[in-house]
């Protein structure tokens, strides 16, 4: 009988090339890229098939639970485990745990592998490719796609092989690093070289076996992992002290580049990692001036450059191989063509005190609740504005150096300030003494939003004394 395949999603990365939309609180697998849809929600379809024997099991960081359970339920298509790593060690042992974790619940399976944050375009071409794949992991293959190159690149890796697109999965010669652009443009002349896709079909237990004899200490992190996991609400927490003694490398690294067992299946179909501002721009349908736009913007003059924004209109005039993006709170502007330094940019920042908090989290931070953004901070006082969705409610909680006034302004708010419950509705306010036990519920069919008005000696999150809460963060 053909074994189980189990597709395994890893969405736990937090890339800061695509800064400033994607940043650490909310990287760039959950933003809306390339449509309405989040990378993450697109790669939920595109293993949403029949070819598949369960729903997937994604492998993420515990602070992205919430937001891959909520864009999850948006397109109604439920994992059936959420792994959640307690700190982040590379693909290595994310793909280890993840094998465990099938092989505990499904037995010995082919496991589908695929990051959250890449652009693929499903064609025939795609499912022959996967299904070449499957049947070469089934005879004992490690396999992996080779993308074949459109253009020098040097962002990606490479894979050497002598492939061709149909033709079934070949043995890898070798693994070749990201090559500075005289060996790009080599490699794309010669025969039989590939972009590395960072997309794998493998069986679980020869992967673990060979885990096992390449990197046992990954090997030893991920069993342990595994076994010592608890359960929270609808997660799988994986045992923290052995995902952090675990070694934070590749599994092209760990494994691929060390295994005879290594195939690569080579492939045709649009295919990004979006790993860079300029991918973006290459993967998007561009005006006949070559310009790519999101947002509200207007362009005069303008050719080759991609704007994007989230917030501010933003007018661009007179200039070519130009990239501009805008947040609420920063704005990056740069030649589209040196894209792949943002990283390097957001590092600097992120050494600075003073706008390390640009990298890390936005304006508008969301919870699993809704979420709030910063609307205007002083000397003892602070101001927010909070949404809360349909029968949602936040934590009830006290804070021991604040005071809160809350004035909603759409929806109807249902507090709770000392154990007596009171109904808020639009143009109507409440005001939270310090130390008061209280708790926000939205009882309403449609969003609630209000303000808040925070005062008093200390105005920091960390100033939450959570009672209860129904997200288990007590």
């Amino acid at each position: 009988m053909a074994k189980k395949v189990i597709p395994v999603i890893l969405a736990g990365g937090q890339g800061t090339r695509l800064w400033p939309m994607s940043r650490v609180a909310r990287p760039k697998q959950f933003l809306p890229l390339t449509g309405p849809l989040s990378l993450f929600q697109k790669t939920l379809q595109r293993v949403n098939s029949s070819l598949y024997s369960a729903p997937p099991v994604v492998v993420t960081n515990a602070e992205y639970r919430f937001l891959v359970a909520e864009q999850a339920a948006e397109i109604e298509i439920a994992p059936s485990s959420i792994l959640l790593e307690p700190v982040g060690r590379n693909t290595a042992l994310a793909m280890a745990a993840a094998a465990a974790h099938v092989l505990q619940c499904y037995g010995d399976a082919i496991l589908h592998v695929v990051p959250s944050d890449h652009a693929v375009e499903i064609t025939d071409g795609y499912w022959l490719a996967v299904t070449e794949a499957i049947v070469a992991a089934e005879a004992g293959k490690l396999v992996t796609f080779g993308q074949v190159p459109t253009h020098p690149e040097t962002a990606f890796g490479y894979i050497q092989a002598d492939a061709k697109v149909g033709a079934g999965a070949c043995p890898v010669q070798r693994f070749v690093e990201k090559p500075n652009m005289q060996g790009a443009i080599e490699m794309l002349s010669a025969r039989g070289h590939f972009w590395n896709s960072g997309m794998f079909v493998l069986d679980s237990v020869d992967f673990l076996s060979e885990c096992r004899t390449l990197a046992p200490q990954t090997f030893e992190a991920a069993q342990a992992a595994v076994a010592g996991a608890s359960a929270d609400l609808d997660f799988i927490r994986l045992d923290a002290p052995s995902c952090t003694g675990a070694p934070d490398i590749s599994v092209d690294y760990a494994i691929f580049e060390k295994t005879d067992k290594a195939a690569v299946v080579a492939v045709d179909f649009p295919w990004s990692d979006l790993g860079s501002w300029d991918a973006v721009w290459k993967s998007a349908q561009r005006d006949p001036s070559g310009n790519v736009t999101q947002g509200a913007v207007t362009l005069d003059g303008v050719s080759d450059s991609l704007v994007v924004t989230d917030h501010a209109h933003v007018a661009v005039n007179g200039v070519e191989d130009i990239a501009v993006i805008a947040t609420n709170d920063a704005v990056y502007v740069g030649r589209l063509s040196d894209a792949q330094k943002v990283g390097d940019m957001v590092q600097r920042m992120r050494a600075d005190a003073e706008t390390t908090g640009l990298t890390e989290v936005h304006r508008t931070a969301y919870r699993p609740w809704g979420g709030y953004s910063s609307v205007l901070s002083g000397d003892r006082f602070q101001v927010k504005r909070l949404f809360v969705k349909p029968g949602r409610k936040l934590s009830l909680q006290k804070h021991h150096h604040r005071a809160e006034h809350w004035v909603v302004v759409r929806g109807t708010a249902e507090v709770t300030i000392d154990g007596t419950v009171s109904v808020v509705t639009e143009n109507e306010s409440i005001y939270l003494p310090p130390g008061c036990v209280h708790r926000l519920a939205n009882p309403g069919k449609i969003d609630l939003e209000l303000i808040e008005v925070q005062t008093g000696s200390y105005l920091g999150e960390d100033d939450i004394i959570r009672i209860e809460d129904e997200f288990g963060r007590v």
